[in-house]
């Protein structure tokens, strides 16, 4: 079924991504991976090219258009080329972390920042699970003491996406514990500030190349200026955002489906097996028949999706629906695909087997499927 969701200008910006992830990213993967990392360059390679920020305001040296569907595509082409581990640090800085700078920060702080975010100079992050904590930001433990013109900050963040790679860390803490989830504040931890410490580039079953870390703060000074947003509200900004980053995380959730279905396309009809191509056989093609219906089905309801973000009526509901069906999607193709792969399947050269360890987490970052079953069911009034 052909999309109706782009025009022109996204689909010219589409070959243009396509063509600097098949330079800049795809030859790099396994390096890459190896290295738990992706090189700050990769930021200022993308910014350069004018793939980052593409919302922000041209005098601060953004696009200038706040049109998600160029997010779309390019989180749709990474997941393309294979390439989420190395990808994801790009799609984080533009969908989920640049949304707070853009709508919290004051003129100053985005004078500040947002060229630096524009350029890819400045690398961010968004800092909110600790040890023990899980979904429930309610039960943070970080605390942020209010010292007339600076905020005295200690307490630990897990689970940090672009963590070591950050120069601005976006940082839910706990400014009045007496209240659960009015007293939570958004601080801008600055990289180089005195006892902000980074710890392992912790090692995980997919996403290798996207680094991911624990950050530690031992009575680190941090100016009231990098307050983000309004004292005592943080959770309420942080709830706001949540449908954005959740959509993205569905757009890559369908986009990583159909790519493995197609490359798994390809293996079934060039393997054989009795003398025939694999793909002949009935239950190959039950299969495969099966996975596109789904995908086009998700496909559709996403794109619904992101035209209701572009008109400002998209839901916390929806986009939880998206969210969850979207990945749990992603994770039954990617399954069903490998078996199709066989034996090969197993094998970490052939792209299905990284296509698998990579889509797990996606059930579980951004709210796992329970929660957002959760948000669902209350907004059905349950």
């Amino acid at each position: 079924m052909r999309r109706q969701l782009f025009e022109a200008d996204h689909e010219a910006f589409r070959q243009s991504v396509r063509a600097f992830v098949s330079k800049e990213i795809t030859p790099h993967l396994r390096a890459w991976d190896a290295a738990g990392i992706v090189p700050r360059e990769l930021f200022t390679t993308a910014g350069a090219a004018g793939f980052l920020g593409m919302a922000i305001p041209e005098r601060f040296g953004g696009g200038g258009v706040s049109d998600f569907r160029f997010n779309a595509v390019l989180n749709e082409e990474i997941m393309r080329a294979g390439a989420s581990g190395a990808g994801l640090g790009l799609s984080l800085h533009n969908d989920i972390c640049l949304p707070y700078f853009l709508e919290l920060a004051t003129d100053e702080q985005q004078r500040r920042w947002l060229p630096g975010i524009a350029s890819g100079e400045l690398i961010t992050a968004i800092a909110m699970s600790e040890p023990g904590m899980g979904s429930d930001l309610a039960g943070m433990a970080t605390t942020a003491v209010d010292q007339s013109g600076q905020y005295l900050v200690n307490g630990s963040k897990t689970f940090v996406s672009n963590g070591i790679n950050a120069d601005l860390v976006i940082t839910a803490v706990k400014t009045d514990p007496r209240h659960p989830h009015e007293g939570i504040s958004l601080l801008v931890v600055e990289r180089g500030m005195a006892g902000f410490e980074r710890g392992r580039n912790l090692a995980k079953l997919g996403q290798h190349a996207q680094d991911t870390a624990e950050l530690f703060f031992r009575d680190v000074k941090v100016p009231a200026a990098n307050l983000l947003g309004t004292h005592g509200q943080g959770f309420a900004h942080l709830v706001d955002r949540l449908p954005l980053e959740r959509l993205s995380m569905a757009v890559s959730a369908v986009a990583g489906a159909r790519a493995v279905l197609e490359l798994t396309l390809t293996y079934v009809k060039d393997r054989t097996a009795f003398g025939q191509p694999i793909g002949s056989f009935q239950n190959t093609k039950f299969r495969l028949a099966e996975m596109v219906t789904e995908i086009d089905i998700a496909q559709t309801f996403t794109d619904r999706c992101i035209q209701a973000l572009n008109e400002g009526e998209l839901t916390a509901a929806d986009a939880a629906k998206a969210k969850w069906w979207c990945t749990e999607l992603q994770g039954r193709v990617v399954d069903a695909c490998l078996q199709l792969h066989g034996g090969y399947g197993y094998m970490l050269e052939y792209p299905i087997a990284r296509a698998f360890a990579d889509a797990r987490v996606t059930r579980i970052y951004g709210g796992t499927t329970e929660i957002m079953k959760e948000v669902i069911g209350r907004s059905l009034g349950l």
